[in-house]
């Protein structure tokens, strides 16, 4: 049973409804539901920039870890060029040599072809397929980096940069022993030599680099 309070005479329903404390207490529960949904809105969108945040931070990582990935390839790449072309492998104080030709410093006698033995023809061949393949796997990075599939990793640009990494290793290392000519008291080994070992890390790194390297969105 209801004990509601009887109203006094003379009072209706919709003058009680319309009562100064009512209508304060409806304006009140108006300003504290719009002050929820502001609350509610602005959570919505501290929550969304966060995110959004997030994602740009982690665009921006990765980007500059595939640009430092293809720094250190081009970086082996240039060194192999080099190191293949400049006649710089062997020298002394008449001559200088290296894959190709033998160059005289006096100016007496012109550059002559280098040795056609079996050893040096090697050298060449190793040298131009690190080139060859160092080159493929530059391409392959370019073309898995838009065709692979989120979370796959470059496998087949990594095999291609190691393979790369050993073809020079194995042609500074056939040049080191099989170079019969080699004086030590009198020769010494050319920078094109030397940036020919240092092309091998940067080769393999960045070859170990692909192969753990997965593709991200």
């Amino acid at each position: 049973m209801c004990h509601c309070k009887p109203l006094p005479p003379g009072i209706s329903y919709a003058q009680r409804s319309s009562a100064p404390g009512i209508n304060l207490l409806r304006e009140r529960r108006q300003g504290s539901t719009a002050a929820g949904k502001r609350a509610f809105a602005s959570s919505e969108s501290d929550a969304l920039f966060v995110e959004i945040h997030a994602t740009s931070s982690k665009s921006e990582k990765m980007l500059l870890l595939l640009l430092g990935i293809v720094f250190l390839h081009v970086a082996a790449l240039v060194l192999l060029f080099v190191s293949t072309i400049v006649s710089a492998w062997r020298y002394n104080d008449s001559f200088t040599a290296d894959l190709w030709q033998n160059c005289s410093n006096s100016g007496e006698l012109p550059c002559s072809p280098a040795s056609t033995e079996v050893w040096i023809q090697a050298v060449q061949a190793l040298m131009i397929l690190s080139i060859i393949f160092s080159c493929l796997s530059l391409l392959l990075f370019f073309c898995q980096l838009f065709t692979l599939q989120k979370g796959g990793r470059f496998f087949l640009t990594g095999t291609f940069q190691i393979l790369a990494s050993l073809f020079v290793m194995s042609s500074a290392i056939v040049y080191t022993v099989l170079s019969p000519q080699m004086v030590p008291e009198k020769d010494y080994f050319g920078y094109s030599y030397i940036l020919a070992w240092v092309a091998f890390p940067l080769a393999l790194i960045s070859g170990l680099i692909y192969v753990i390297l997965r593709k991200r969105e």
